[in-house]
């Protein structure tokens, strides 16, 4: 334990951010590092707790407290060699993970909590800065070969971790840059894509291989998958979006957020956007449906085009600003989260159900809105009724749907290897062994267990990986949070 006395001598501090006016000026991130003496002023505030809750907190077993005591001491060695013990990807986790470890800290209990996010990060950037990552290139081959299609955060960690024991790996990924979800769906002002390239670099001279515009079932045939490969990874994500079923979704100015957030992408990258495709939100009204981590993004980003307003809305209420009777720590909390987006300039408004979608000349004007009252029910909440009367029309020039996805593409790879579905519509795989209807093909992040987080992903794809190196070889000697995967069944 670095400091015994640390939780009750310093309070949680989080880096400071370029200001909001300031930052809506460009695509870069803008949270600044900590000073070697705030870092070590909050690594020492980690308890070493008896019980770390962290740890089950932490969807990939991060363990935390241990890391948190070499940052203190500044091993950044020893930190680094813990943190990627569980975590192959922390500069991505230690920039756009929703920190669950965090809302488990007992330190939480009664004061906020340790900065862990930002610490991973923090041992991350300097181990690269020291030169502490290195290419860790297998010493045997075992000649097993296997495709990973889809090079999310699930297919990178599944990639990394069956080429670590030596299997020849090589991902598949559609789109024309590695990253998946990360590449083309968060925003570079959360994660610049320098990032991702580093990272792809240090796999590439590990041996793994990389094929982009490889679309498997179109221009990669399924057939061609199954007859060269002895086990197969599926890691694509869940991409197909929940749509809005009202009068006026066909018009013009109505959009997805993942065709809107991908193109400002591309064109932060440098790539062209055809004009009569592009989407952009400057001088317009924006209204975003849907209160989560996708809609977050699309107003940052609708704040850096220069809308002339920007209002967020979501079905549910408004949630508590503080944990309730109903929950409890440990849990993860559902309770009012302000994104850094937020700051930079958002209306937001709850419990609204859309009605219609208002238009001139084929062009979306407003859409119709209306109250919602929501019931209790043993502390969840219940049914809602709409409030007569409570009918209102806002204006709308450009309408994005950040509700969600519902499972991945059914049409083409995944129907042409005859692999189940569950009945969300996901790929049907083993809860512990990954393994889909076809024995030689398993499945991992949000294509087998629906859309989630990016940490999730992580954890998805490092077990799938020890469940195909056990089908392989019989053993592994892979790290594997779910201690339950013993052997293969």
């Amino acid at each position: 334990m670095g400091k015994p006395t640390g939780f009750m001598e310093f309070t949680r501090e989080i880096p400071k951010k370029i200001a909001p006016e300031e930052r809506k000026k460009d695509y870069k991130e803008f949270t600044n590092l900590y000073t070697d003496e705030k870092l070590n002023q909050q690594s020492a505030r980690c308890m070493n707790c008896g019980v770390p809750f962290c740890h089950s907190g932490c969807p990939l077993g991060n363990v935390i407290p241990e890391f948190n005591d070499a940052v203190y001491r500044q091993n950044w060695g020893e930190a680094y060699e813990i943190l990627s013990s569980t975590n192959n990807f922390p500069e991505f986790t230690g920039r756009i993970c929703p920190a669950p470890c965090e809302a488990s800290c007992v330190l939480g209990i009664n004061q906020p909590p340790v900065t862990i996010e930002e610490i991973e990060k923090h041992i991350i950037e300097i181990a690269f800065k020291d030169g502490l990552v290195k290419p860790q290139v297998p010493e045997e081959r075992t000649g097993k070969k296997i495709a990973v299609v889809g090079s999310g955060p699930a297919g990178m960690a599944a990639a990394a971790q069956l080429n670590s024991v030596g299997h020849l790996v090589t991902v598949f990924e559609r789109d024309d840059a590695i990253g998946g979800l990360l590449r083309y769906g968060i925003p570079d002002f959360k994660l610049e894509k320098w990032v991702i390239d580093r990272r792809v670099a240090v796999m590439e001279a590990e041996g793994i291989v990389f094929k982009t515009n490889a679309n498997v079932g179109k221009n990669v045939k399924v057939n061609e998958l199954m007859r060269e490969f002895d086990a197969i990874v599926l890691s694509g994500g869940s991409t197909i979006p929940r749509d809005l079923q009202i009068a006026g979704r066909e018009l013009k100015g109505v959009h997805f957020a993942m065709e809107f957030l991908p193109q400002q992408n591309k064109r932060v990258q440098g790539k062209t956007i055809d004009q009569q495709l592009s989407i952009h939100a400057k001088d317009k009204h924006v209204i975003v449906i849907g209160g989560g981590d996708t809609g977050a993004d699309c107003v940052g980003t609708s704040n850096r085009h220069g809308a002339k307003s920007i209002t967020q809305i979501e079905l549910l209420p408004k949630p508590p600003s503080e944990r309730t009777i109903d929950m409890p720590w440990p849990n993860w909390p559902m309770t009012l989260r302000t994104s850094t987006s937020h700051d930079e300039g958002c209306n937001r408004q709850w419990a609204l159900s859309t009605k219609e979608i208002i238009e001139k000349d084929g062009q979306i004007t407003a859409i119709k809105v209306i109250t919602l009252e929501w019931t209790m029910e043993n502390g969840k909440l219940g049914k809602f009724k709409e409030v007569p009367g409570s009918e209102q029309e806002l204006p709308c020039d450009l309408l994005l749907l950040a509700m969600g996805f519902m499972h991945p593409q059914h049409e083409g790879m995944l129907d042409d290897m005859q692999v189940e579905y569950d009945e969300r519509g996901n790929v049907k795989a083993n809860t512990t062994a990954y393994q889909t209807s076809v024995p030689k093909i398993f499945a991992a992040g949000d294509m087998r267990r629906g859309q989630s987080l990016v940490v999730w992903a992580i954890s998805e794809g490092r077990e799938c990986a020890r469940a195909v190196d056990i089908f392989l070889m019989g053993d592994s000697k892979l790290e594997a949070k779910d201690k339950s995967l013993l052997h293969y069944a």
